[in-house]
């Protein structure tokens, strides 16, 4: 047009004043790198997702996310500069670390022996043979599975380490920080250093029933109104450690108290480990607290017992139990709701009586469901007592009788005077009792776990 004139000057869509100044980078090519997330672990993976039980002030340490300084207003781009590369020496270590403990956790699972037993794994499930005992195909097929998810993940280890080592290696050969590199090295040297800590959870579960599982069953012991209340917040506390591991939990029966909290409950838990993780949880939980139902408000002791059994499928339970050994009785069906409760002796509770253990079964309609889920699980309680006891001393350990009182327990919770929670067996303590009871157990089920390996491993004869 007539009069116009071109302004060799560039045309902006956003006002100047909006446009991104950063004087102390140059420009760089951004690099993406190529690494492979480990993935999701589900109940039905390899191993179950347990949070890290380090707390956040620790994360550093650990090879947590790195707090990349953000520059306030008025302070120079050399003090930037400097909290930026103090931000990177701090991750450089962090990589270093995980580098190391990668290499160790690798070294020490034996990669050599895993590829020979996966080659010959692979052989024997590729057998026209394999199905013609069931039982033992489908235990080849789970080895096999639980094989290859191990190779997979300590290769996936591997290349994580690898992907944030190379991150660090090209910001050293650059002549400025990129943030957002840092970031992902960070974030891969944080999922990493969780999955490495499951990893070696599981490296301490190596009985025959670790990787089932589970059943608990949660009793009030002595101390009245409070000691039910108490095992109803024992409930809680294990079904939200279920939900944040990611497993199906299923409260199966629950028999209420007359003033507040239960009697008793059972809860299903199921995922892989699940009995493994959990087997520790087994004895007497004591709580000191302000009782709610004391109109002073005095201190009050009281005691819960639980038990835990791994449920097994009922294929593998390969255990004959004579019928003259059997006590059962039939009773009715409490709770809400359904045309038999209350009317029709639906409830189920089998005694063995050799050894004294029983077991309930309420949650299905019919008498005689609830009589097969009831004897399948004791099969499973027989099973795990035999296991830890042996055949000659089974009549030692009666099954349920675990005592809920004093100078039994395994852990105390206590809320007042002041708030603690310590393991009796391993001395592991908490002050942060409010997690403790929304499920965060994971500190002292490791704890319990290497603790247990310890004194597997200490020569017998010795005190």
């Amino acid at each position: 047009m007539e009069g116009m004139v071109q302004s060799s000057v560039p045309q902006y869509s956003k006002p100047f004043h909006s446009l991104p100044r950063n004087p102390t980078s140059v420009p760089i090519p951004r690099i993406k790198a190529t690494h492979r997330r480990i993935p999701q672990l589900t109940s039905h993976s390899f191993l179950p997702s347990i949070s890290s039980p380090l707390p956040s002030s620790m994360l550093l340490q650990k090879g947590g996310t790195v707090p990349f300084a953000t520059p306030e207003v008025g302070v120079s781009n050399t003090e930037t500069r400097e909290w930026a590369m103090q931000d990177f020496y701090t991750l450089r270590k962090d990589v270093e670390t995980v580098v190391e403990r990668v290499e160790e956790i690798r070294g020490g699972a034996g990669l050599k022996q895993l590829q020979e037993d996966l080659a010959a794994l692979e052989a024997a499930a590729a057998d026209s043979s394999l199905w013609d005992n069931r039982a033992k195909a489908q235990e080849t097929l789970q080895a096999l599975t639980d094989c290859k998810d191990k190779l997979m993940l300590l290769h996936d280890f591997k290349a994580q380490a690898d992907d944030a080592e190379t991150i660090i290696k090209l910001t050293e050969e650059m002549d400025s920080i990129d943030s957002a590199l840092l970031q992902e090295a960070s974030g891969i040297i944080k999922e990493l250093n969780k999955a490495l800590d499951r990893f070696e959870l599981t490296q301490l579960l190596s009985g025959p029933y670790d990787k089932e599982a589970a059943v608990i069953t949660i009793t009030a012991g002595a101390g009245g109104t409070d000691a039910q209340d108490w095992a109803d917040m024992l409930l809680r506390m294990y079904v939200r450690w279920g939900e944040k591991q990611r497993y199906k939990t299923k409260v199966v029966e629950k028999s209420v108290g007359e003033e507040a909290g239960i009697k008793s409950a059972t809860i299903e838990i199921e995922g892989r480990y699940a009995y493994g993780y959990l087997s520790g949880e087994k004895g007497t939980h004591r709580i000191v607290r302000q009782s709610p139902f004391n109109s002073k408000g005095l201190r009050q002791t009281s005691f819960s017992g639980v038990e835990v059994m791994p449920l097994l499928p009922e294929d593998s339970l390969d255990v004959e139990i004579p019928e003259e050994d059997l006590d059962i009785s039939f009773t009715r069906a409490g709770g809400k709701g359904g045309q038999n409760v209350n009317k029709v002796e639906t409830a189920v509770r089998i005694t063995h009586i050799p050894t004294g253990v029983a077991v309930r079964c309420t949650e299905e309609r019919s008498q005689l469901a609830n009589k097969i889920k009831a004897l399948s699980r004791l099969k499973a309680k027989l099973l795990v007592i035999a296991e830890e006891q042996r055949a000659s001393e089974i009549k030692q350990i009666r099954g349920d009788a675990v005592k809920a009182e004093w100078g039994q327990q395994i852990r105390n919770y206590v809320f007042h005077p002041y708030k603690l929670v310590k393991d009796v067996r391993t001395a592991y303590e908490t002050s942060d009792i409010t997690s403790v009871m929304d499920g965060e157990l994971d500190p002292f089920i490791k704890a319990y776990l290497k603790h247990k390996y310890t004194l597997a491993a200490k020569p017998t004869g010795l005190t």
